[in-house]
């Protein structure tokens, strides 16, 4: 089995994660930029995680034998603080990039008027560098959050075919499908969705461009889930294929409009910067 888990932030996980992701028949992953648990106070910091995101953890999953891709953006929740809204203007030197496969995550939090500016903002960065956008639903008032996102984007120059609205459940999925747009279901060990509801879903709505993470981070989370989910699709009656589809397929197909998505694990030096992963090791 071959598992792309789609969103997970492996910068807040450790290299047994990676371990047992590999083991789980996980290959590839993306990172989507998120905020780290507590304020930013410049963009400076915003910089030096992108470059984290673009070589340090490519080349600790390298290590592990999973192709890592990231999606950069200025998150919702962060678009609020004006100390931050400096990094819309330094995004086109990174979305450039080669491991760049979309802008992410964007979206609403609070859906205020700061961040339906750095989502207009942000889509069009997506449509002038050719890229699909990574699109995070709010934890509240997730319907209304829903229909809103689904506005802006039709007000932009991107295309509903290369959106993904992340963060989608039963409230949200047919209204996200009837658009068009590319679905993605996080699964979490007690909130967001879980293994059974995820198969209802693909039961009732079918595998097409449906993608399915773990959204792993540095709270209550588990990398594994996305081969969780696999397995409850094999018991449920699904086959090899659909779980090749909605595991592996979608993902690729859908980072794929980047044009610059590399599945292949290239080697690695020993060190990264200097360092390795291994203390005092080689």
């Amino acid at each position: 089995m071959r598992i792309f888990d789609p969103h997970i932030h492996m910068t807040s996980r450790t290299t047994d994660d990676y371990e047992a992701m590999y083991a789980a028949g996980v290959r590839a992953i993306v990172e989507p930029s998120f905020w780290l648990g507590q304020p930013r106070t410049s963009p400076a910091s915003f910089f030096d995680y992108f470059d984290a995101l673009l070589g340090w953890e490519p080349f600790r999953a390298a290590q592990y034998g999973i192709a890592h891709h990231c999606t950069l953006a200025l998150n919702p929740k962060e678009a609020n603080d004006p100390r931050c809204t400096p990094v819309l203007d330094a995004l086109p030197r990174y979305l450039v990039k080669d491991n760049v496969v979309a802008v992410g995550e964007i979206g609403y939090d609070s859906m205020t008027p700061a961040e339906d500016t750095a989502l207009a903002t942000q889509l069009q960065l997506a449509a002038d560098h050719e890229l699909p956008a990574l699109v995070h639903t709010p934890h509240r008032d997730k319907l209304a959050g829903l229909r809103r996102t689904l506005d802006v984007v039709r007000e932009s120059a991107l295309p509903l075919d290369r959106v993904l609205i992340d963060h989608l459940n039963e409230t949200t999925v047919k209204e996200a499908k009837d658009a068009g747009c590319w679905l993605g279901f996080s699964v979490y060990p007690d909130t967001k969705m879980d293994e059974e509801r995820m198969v209802a879903i693909l039961t009732e709505y079918g595998p097409e461009q449906v993608l399915v993470n773990s959204a792993a981070d540095w709270g209550k989370s588990d990398p594994l889930k996305t081969r969780e989910v696999a397995d409850a699709m094999l018991k449920a009656g699904f086959t090899e294929d659909d779980v090749d589809r909605v595991l592996w397929r979608n993902p690729v197909a859908f980072y794929g409009l980047s044009g610059r998505l590399d599945l292949d694990v290239a080697g690695t030096d020993a060190t990264h910067e200097g360092n390795s992963i291994l203390r005092g090791g080689a």
